[in-house]
């Protein structure tokens, strides 16, 4: 899981993000009308890429998750892939998937075959470093040669030939979640300077995002790459997303190459572009037009897409993470402000990271007995 700290302006920007994600089992039978059709509300909501949704796939019961994926429209289903997990010994040939040093687990492709079953995309998270390639580190330092991340990316989409979303690495201007990292907590503007030692980070991650790119892309064109991955940064631990963005360059100054930037927008106010900048360089949801203007200048040419990968809204109960808890009547509000601006042909998907609450964890669409939060409705007639 990954978790953010609750400090920083504004209040507690930070969310509980997850590689877990489940979803009640649609059970109910459709309620019909005198007139013998299905009521709008029971019948699966239209499935749209601008929903996505994290897995694994099973309910507490062991139940599948998609059944209910579905009937709320999500079209994107989201789920981490760790490289340290992967391959804890390192491969002799570590292009090829069918190496035996590489550990696929069963789970993986069971969750991308019945994805697909139920008509969503997939989309991979690559994600943690083995101690073979860091050095010994924590899964989250960096690998010392960004080529081996490259060489990991290749054999996973030979292994998922049918998986088309990469997402490079979660959060890695946090420094939790990406190593060596020297938080830049001062910054109080967009264009405020690093440091030589702050900038180690970025250009860190520019290199094995270059690397991953030219595997990816060398499989399959088709491939999208998603990059950057950052977070609204509020808190002590981490680089602003502006500063992220103006570093992330390769060694002879170029830029790494991606198709879509991707971006969690937390915040403690309603989604509305028209807001002012968040402050201290912070980027939050209503700083999205902001973001696509920084990175069109920082990546001239063809505009990035926004992949928003998490998100959501807190009710219930004050979530740990967050520091806050929405009405229901404010969190419906929110969800379509949200789903107005991800129309935005700007914007490829907005994703929703929990769908049961947790404990301490309040962002999801049902509650953690399962009973559907008024919060489901909403999200399920937003498209």
């Amino acid at each position: 899981m990954i978790e953010r700290l609750k400090s920083g302006e504004p209040r507690a920007i930070a969310a509980a993000a997850a590689a877990v994600v489940v979803v009640l089992v649609l059970g109910t039978l459709a309620v019909r009308g005198l007139g013998g059709s299905d009521s709008k509300a029971s019948r699966p909501a239209e499935q749209t890429a601008k929903k996505l949704m994290w897995g694994p796939a099973y309910m507490p019961d062991g139940g599948s998750v998609f059944p209910t994926m579905r009937d709320l429209g999500v079209g994107i289903f989201g789920i981490q892939a760790r490289w340290e997990e992967i391959a804890p010994r390192e491969p002799d040939d570590p292009t090829d998937w069918r190496d035996p040093a590489y550990e696929w687990p069963q789970y993986l492709g069971d969750m991308i075959r019945e994805a697909h079953e139920h008509g969503m995309k997939v989309q991979l998270m690559l994600m943690g470093a083995p101690k073979w390639a860091n050095g010994g580190r924590p899964w989250n330092w960096a690998p010392r040669d960004p080529r081996d991340f490259g060489d990991f990316a290749t054999a996973i989409s030979n292994r998922y030939r049918d998986v088309r979303l990469w997402m490079v690495w979660g959060e890695p201007n946090r420094e939790p979640n990406f190593s060596p990292l020297t938080p830049a907590p001062d910054a109080t503007a967009p264009d405020d300077p690093l440091t030589a030692e702050q900038q180690v980070a970025p250009r860190n991650y520019a290199q094995m995002l270059e690397s991953a790119y030219e595997a990816l892309k060398r499989q399959d064109p088709d491939n999208l790459v998603i990059g950057g991955n950052t977070y609204t940064s509020a808190g002590l631990d981490n680089i602003r997303p502006y500063q992220w963005i103006r570093y992330m360059v390769l060694p002879d100054g170029s830029r790494p190459r991606m198709d879509m930037w991707g971006h969690n927008p937390w915040g403690n106010r309603r989604p509305d572009l028209s807001h002012e900048p968040s402050p201290n360089g912070t980027v939050s949801f209503s700083d999205l037009g902001r973001l696509a203007e920084a990175l069109d200048e920082a990546f001239p040419g063809r505009p990035l897409k926004l992949y928003l990968a998490e998100w959501g809204v807190p009710t219930g109960f004050e979530d740990v993470h967050l520091g806050q808890e929405e009405t229901p009547e404010t969190a419906d509000k929110w969800i379509r402000s949200a789903f107005a601006i991800a129309d935005w042909k700007r914007i490829y998907t907005l994703g929703w990271i929990h769908l049961l609450d947790k404990d301490g964890i309040s962002t999801g669409l049902l509650t953690k007995g399962g009973e559907r939060k008024s919060t489901y409705g909403t999200y399920k007639r937003s498209d």
